[in-house]
């Protein structure tokens, strides 16, 4: 790994416990979104027999609305501090939440006003979500040991999904019987506890003043701060942030166009009912899940390995992400004998491998480059992120239907979103793999400038 500015003195890092506190964050972050992107989605569609296409719209807004994360990283970065930003960001997160259950209440009587108010909440859904989660990726990064960043980045998924889960299940019962006026009552409730949570999970966990290398940030500090466009002009021209700009956007985009595909897929090829293509979403979940926890077990014990390094699992994650794709592109055109389950759960498994060895390395890399850009250099990688998500299920769908409308055959349109889903996966390996190349020269040229007697951390401008 790089040599960064992490302070690698005594009791400079965090633990087990401090990681697991951080990934309460994610997990609040996740309670609040899967309210706002699948309660209301149903409530509006099922309950106010309102078009499909109305919650899709605004949870499209707060991902684009997230392309801001830059700027956001940026503020953190000008005031030197991310648990500002976390507590804050959940806050807004928590309101727009509210908000937006407050919205959908209104639709009933004034659905004009209901709608507009809605746009207003999910754009502070994404504010809030981009704020605290570009916060906290960064302070996880510059707060955890380097051999520990894959299990810090599974730790974070995971509690995002626990937090999904645990959500739904409470606010199921809580929601009986079901009113409008019971779900503000409960999101009201969830909010507060988000906050709450937050403000514990973070306590006491960024560096005081008087730690170790806090006399070097305060320095920094002290230097009078670029605008933010030359701040994110000179994070764009460092090449190994914006190939993983790049890299990211096009491994996200090819993993979220799965999503909104993979089941309608299996119901018109294979013939599956809505049960059976729940359980096969199912079964891909449960191989992303058992992929992360199998390269955050072999990184944190082989680390300085080849079987540690997470660049190869992020780039072996894409490879095997493309290659199952088109076995499913086949699978649609063999039909029903083929093994549609197995298929499904190795391509959950390679994308477990990748995405929590991508944000791995993004957390690795968060330092390399000029001083007190972290945030920036993160938001930058989260919006890109966060637009590929937003774009790929319309864009999905969108070819599905046209290649069906071109074809006339379902397993043939299906197949060639497929295919282009792994040609997306194929181009984010050649990032990958440049970026892989570009961090081996950028160590061995750190070596041999030390070996001269003059030590210059690579990646510093």
């Amino acid at each position: 790994m790089t040599p960064d500015r992490r302070s690698t003195g005594p009791g400079a890092f965090l633990g087990w416990f401090g990681i697991v506190r951080l990934g309460l964050v994610q997990a609040a972050i996740g309670a609040l979104v899967v309210i706002t992107t699948s309660t209301l989605n149903r409530v509006q569609v099922v309950e106010l027999a309102l078009p499909a296409l109305l919650p899709g719209v605004l949870v499209a807004i707060h991902y684009f609305v997230q392309v801001l994360r830059p700027r956001l990283g940026y503020g953190s970065d000008i005031g030197g501090r991310r648990t500002p930003w976390i507590v804050g960001g959940i806050a807004v997160l928590g309101l727009g939440a509210v908000g937006a259950t407050l919205a959908t209440a209104l639709m009933p009587s004034d659905l004009a006003l209901g709608i507009a108010l809605s746009v207003l909440a999910f754009i502070a859904v994404g504010l809030g979500v981009g704020a605290c989660g570009t916060a906290l990726l960064v302070l996880i990064s510059t707060s955890v040991a380097p051999t520990r960043l894959a299990a810090a980045a599974t730790v974070t998924w995971v509690m995002m999904i626990a937090g999904f889960i645990v959500t739904t299940v409470i606010v199921g019962q809580m929601l009986e019987p079901f009113s409008l006026g019971r779900l503000v009552e409960v999101t009201a409730a969830v909010a507060a506890g988000a906050f709450l949570l937050t403000c514990l999970a973070v306590w006491g966990v960024e560096r005081p003043r008087g730690a170790p290398g806090a006399a070097q940030a305060a320095a920094a500090r002290a230097a009078p701060p670029p605008d933010f466009r030359t701040a994110l002009r000179e994070v764009w021209q460092e090449p190994h942030s914006r190939r993983l700009a790049s890299f990211v956007f096009m491994s996200m985009l090819a993993y979220s166009a799965q999503d909104l595909v993979l089941e309608p897929f299996a119901g018109s090829v294979f013939g599956l009912s809505p049960a059976d293509s729940t359980r096969l979403s199912g079964v891909q979940s449960g191989g992303v899940l058992i992929g992360m926890i199998v390269v955050a077990v072999i990184c944190t014990a082989g680390a300085g390995t080849r079987f540690g390094s997470l660049r190869g699992w992020t780039i072996g994650g894409c490879v095997g992400s493309a290659a199952m794709l088109v076995l499913l592109a086949v699978g649609g055109l063999v039909g029903a004998g083929w093994p549609l389950r197995t298929t499904v759960f190795l391509l959950g498994l390679a994308n477990g491998a990748f995405a929590v060895a991508a944000i791995g390395s993004m957390m690795g890399l968060v330092g390399r480059g000029r001083e007190s850009r972290e945030g920036t250099r993160m938001g930058l990688w989260g919006a890109a992120q966060a637009v590929a998500f937003g774009l790929g299920g319309i864009l999905a769908t969108g070819a599905v239907d046209l290649a069906k409308a071109a074809s006339g055959s379902a397993p043939l349109a299906y197949g060639v979103v497929f295919v282009t889903e792994a040609v997306l996966f194929v181009l984010a390996t050649l990032y990958a793999v440049r970026l892989s190349r570009e961090d081996t020269e950028s160590v061995a040229g750190s070596v041999a400038t030390e070996a001269g007697g003059r030590w210059a951390p690579a990646g510093r401008n």
